[in-house]
């Protein structure tokens, strides 16, 4: 559409002020405005929001904006009511030099939904501009003998205006010799030649004087002027003469200085001075020509001497002239025109209209980042551009039109990854070979809270002394999250809970800020070994996310509690009365002291030490049992009453202790009355009992030890005697048995017995015995005339590695009763040499084949304790 607008100037004259014309293009969106130069700011435009149908309302909403891709802003918008005006006055002649078009392109961005439209002013030329003579005075030498036709160029005027503004014609004072004949030249700009119309006569005027005058074609039209001096010279009556009146050349652009466009040849017939010829530019050569290019005098090469640009003008035309040096030499003139070759040597521009930044790490595939143009100002191929991204971004360039793309999400973003991409925008031409440009778009990414807190541990195990001081810190708990800001600060709690039927409050509690856990309470590790509780990690988001993690908590023991003496029982700190046989030998077992520790590990591992003592060289405890034994046997002057101080101490650090005393009785003999066998184990806590059991034991023991010799060396004699010889029941290599009667057993075996230091205990939980019979028989083998042996017992020896006494158990009669046949005189050879060859078979038959009981006895042990080769042994009596 066409639309015009006029100003009235202050004076009161109105003046043409704008022709424009509004061009829009429906398929790319492009609106074409005209307007006139040097208009002053604030001047009409057009309505852009009219025009693109827009809703004034909503400009300012949807960010309406204008971006020129040229340094200054010419026009601006006016958000109010969507007009188009001059910002700032435009000089076509500056902008756009002497190109006959001259517009320029700006692109209008519209967001929410995103719109893009292109915009192009084009600016018409007013007549601002007179044409001006590069000299303002012309010196001419023309030779007398010079015929009527010659032509002699003139400097040609320049208008800076284009069009109807530029030069139209130049007009030449009257003058009788000479006329103008005025030529247009491709580009379509005109140049005068001075024409001699009548010959000249040096004699009757040697000079002549005439106003040349260019005219422009404007309303009102401008003119120039420059005075034409004409000196008339004497006849050379040959001028050289150009191989071509026109020349065609071409020329690469950004050529080096100094490269040789062409190289012209002039010939002249005369001889002599008047035949040297020399080149230069004739007056037609413009000022930019002269710039660009030299003429050597002498060869008339004519070189590059400034910088081809194709992108300024891609078409050179260059008038050079060849003159002689004779008198009165007349200059001849040829026309070269240079057509300039574009080569690939701009970059292409990557201009950034609109970004927007940050992004959160939310939005959808296909939100739109920045809005890019790109453009090169060669031509052609190298003029094509193609704009691109790297692929393993998640981001997509989308090309809207021409030379304009969109950048836009292509995929999720997760700012915990990558918190901010650097774009790098890869714009290439197609000149060969290509040039690029690269620039960097940052996108900085926000956070949302889509990440829970996590704990740098699956759980936590804290271990804390007992006895802990209230409100001192237990340990710390740490959580992590990886999102940013609020989503990031954490607050610790302890979830509800109960410990022991109490809440878990009473117990620990935490810093919120920190994590660090505090107990609120003295744990005992007595009365609580462990706990565990909840701690949970929530952030500050929207919504909040949370997390949970258990923390154990283990109680450690600590060397808190005395060991508490439980036998014997002491009153007023001292215990009863244990009587000690006079005749007791060196090891007797006097009494035991137990005791007990409430704590655990080596904090409840006790040790026991004689304190004090009457005489410290008759008694000594055992260190690890807390067995009293005699260290010698006792004299008859000592004294009957002895006090024993017994220090228990626990491996705690530090230990802790406990005393007791015990009082010591010296009896010439212990009662004869046996306890009942079952009862052992219940007079554990007696002291008077157990000392009545050992010593009765013992004389059985030593009683049954003595039997056993006596029965060997019987046998023997009568094994050697008949000939014959008897089986005995099998046991192990290392622990063999054997079997005899108590009543075989002499009370002469009780000093034997004494020496052995054995600890008899009975035992009632014995499950069963061998059989066995037995018949003794004085001529050999028949049957017997012996009887059934009396109740028999079954006697087993073993060591312990921390006592330094040996138990005895005794164990009650087996029955049905079992008899051994005694008419094996090889029986008798096992026995006295310890039995370690005795045949393991040999003596399970002979135990399934004889009805009498026996009392089997650890052989091996028995021959270490008669012998006293070393520590008494610790003997367990059980059932076969």
């Amino acid at each position: 559409m066409q639309m015009d607008a006029a100003r009235r100037r202050p004076g009161g004259k109105w003046f043409h002020l704008a022709l424009f014309t509004c061009f829009l293009d429906a398929v790319w969106g492009q609106i074409r405005y005209s307007i006139p130069e040097e208009l002053e700011h604030g001047a009409f435009v057009g309505n852009i929001a009219e025009d693109l149908g827009l809703d004034l309302d909503k400009l300012s909403v949807r960010r309406f904006r204008i971006v020129s891709g040229s340094k200054k802003q010419y026009v601006e918008v006016n958000l109010e009511n969507g007009v188009l005006f001059v910002n700032e006055r435009i000089d076509r002649e500056e902008l756009c030099e002497q190109s006959s078009s001259c517009s320029f392109h700006l692109q209008v961005v519209i967001e929410n939904p995103l719109d893009l439209y292109r915009v192009e002013i084009e600016i018409l030329d007013v007549n601002d501009n007179s044409p001006i003579f590069p000299w303002t005075e012309f010196n001419l030498d023309i030779s007398e003998s010079a015929v009527p036709g010659s032509r002699f160029p003139l400097e040609s005027a320049q208008d800076l205006d284009v069009g109807s503004n530029s030069l139209r014609t130049y007009l030449l004072s009257v003058n009788e010799h000479f006329y103008l004949d005025i030529q247009t030249r491709s580009d379509g700009s005109k140049f005068a030649e001075l024409v001699l119309q009548t010959p000249l006569d040096r004699e009757q005027q040697s000079a002549h004087q005439m106003v040349l005058t260019a005219v422009d074609g404007g309303a009102p039209e401008r003119s120039g002027t420059a005075q034409i001096d004409v000196t008339v010279l004497d006849a050379n009556d040959n001028a050289p003469v150009f191989d071509q009146s026109f020349y065609r050349v071409r020329l690469d652009e950004n050529a080096p200085k100094g490269t040789v466009v062409i190289r012209l040849n002039a010939s002249d017939l005369d001889e002599g001075p008047n035949a040297d010829i020399t080149y230069s530019f004739s007056g037609h050569a413009p000022i930019k020509v002269r710039q660009l290019f030299s003429v050597d005098p002498h060869t008339g090469e004519i070189k590059v001497k400034g910088v081809i640009d194709y992108e300024k003008a891609r078409m050179h035309e260059i008038y050079v002239q060849a003159k002689d040096k004779g008198p009165s030499a007349v200059a001849v003139h040829c026309k070269v025109l240079v057509n300039v070759l574009d080569k690939n040597d701009n970059l292409p521009e990557v201009i950034l209209t609109s970004v927007s930044t940050p992004v959160q790490e939310d939005v959808p595939p296909g939100t739109v980042i920045a809005v890019i143009s790109v453009m090169d100002r060669d031509s052609g191929e190298n003029g094509n551009v193609d704009c691109e991204i790297p692929h393993h971004v998640p981001f997509q360039l989308h090309s809207s039109f021409k030379n304009y793309y969109t950048l836009v999400t292509s995929d999720f973003l997760d700012r915990e990854a990558v918190a901010e991409y650097n774009i790098t925008l890869t714009a290439r031409d197609m000149g060969s070979p290509p040039l690029f440009t690269r620039r960097t778009v940052l996108v900085q990414v926000s956070d949302v809270n889509d990440n829970a807190p996590h704990f740098k541990q699956p759980s936590y195990s804290v271990y804390l002394t007992e006895n802990n001081a209230p409100g001192s810190s237990i340990c710390s708990v740490t959580a992590l999250d990886p999102d940013s800001g609020q989503n990031a600060y954490l607050s610790y709690s302890v979830l509800e809970g109960d410990i022991q039927g109490m809440p878990v409050s009473t117990y620990v509690s935490i810093n919120s800020d920190n994590g660090n856990i505090y107990a609120l309470r003295s744990f005992d590790h007595e009365q609580l070994k462990n706990f565990q509780v909840t701690v949970q990690a929530q952030d500050a988001g929207f919504p909040p996310l949370k997390n949970n993690v258990s923390v154990s908590i283990f109680i450690l023991d600590q060397n808190d509690n005395p060991p508490v003496i439980t036998s014997p029982v002491a009153r007023n700190g001292t215990a009863p009365c244990a009587p000690v046989p006079r005749s007791a030998d060196a090891g007797f077992l006097v009494t035991k002291v137990n005791a007990a520790d409430a704590d655990a590990g080596q904090n409840s591992r006790l040790f026991y030490q004689l304190l004090q003592a009457t005489d410290p060289s008759l008694f000594s405890i055992a260190l690890y049992t807390g067995e009293v034994r005699t260290l010698r046997q006792i004299e008859d002057k000592e004294p009957n009453r002895h006090r024993l101080v017994i220090l228990v101490k626990d491996n705690g650090q530090p230990p802790l202790s406990a005393t007791a005393s015990i009082i010591l009785s010296v009896v010439d003999s212990l009662p004869e009355s046996q306890p009942d066998l079952d009862d052992l184990h219940s007079s554990h806590h007696s002291p008077n009992v157990t000392l009545y059991i050992i010593v009765a034991l013992g004389a059985v023991s030593f009683t049954f030890l003595l039997a056993i010799i006596v029965l060997v060396a019987v046998r023997r004699l009568k094994g050697r005697a008949s000939g014959k010889t008897s089986s005995f029941p099998s046991s192990s290599s290392s622990s063999s048995c054997c079997c005899y009667s108590p009543a075989e057993l002499s009370s002469t075996t009780t000093e034997v017995f004494k020496k052995s230091n054995l600890n008899v205990r009975m035992s009632s939980g014995a499950s069963g015995c061998a059989e066995a019979h037995s018949s003794s028989s004085s001529g050999g083998g028949g049957g017997g005339g012996g009887g059934v042996l009396p109740q028999m017992y079954c006697f087993k020896m073993c060591l312990t590695p921390e006592s330094s006494k040996s138990d005895f158990m005794f164990l009650k009669p087996c029955s049905p009763v079992m008899s051994v046949q005694q008419n094996n005189a090889k029986s008798t050879d096992y026995l006295t040499s310890g039995w370690s060859a005795l045949d393991r078979n040999e003596l399970s038959n002979n135990r399934a084949a004889t009805p009498n009981r026996f009392l089997y006895f650890s052989a091996q042990v028995l021959k270490q304790e008669l012998d006293m080769d070393q520590e008494p042994a610790k003997l367990s009596l059980q059932k076969i």
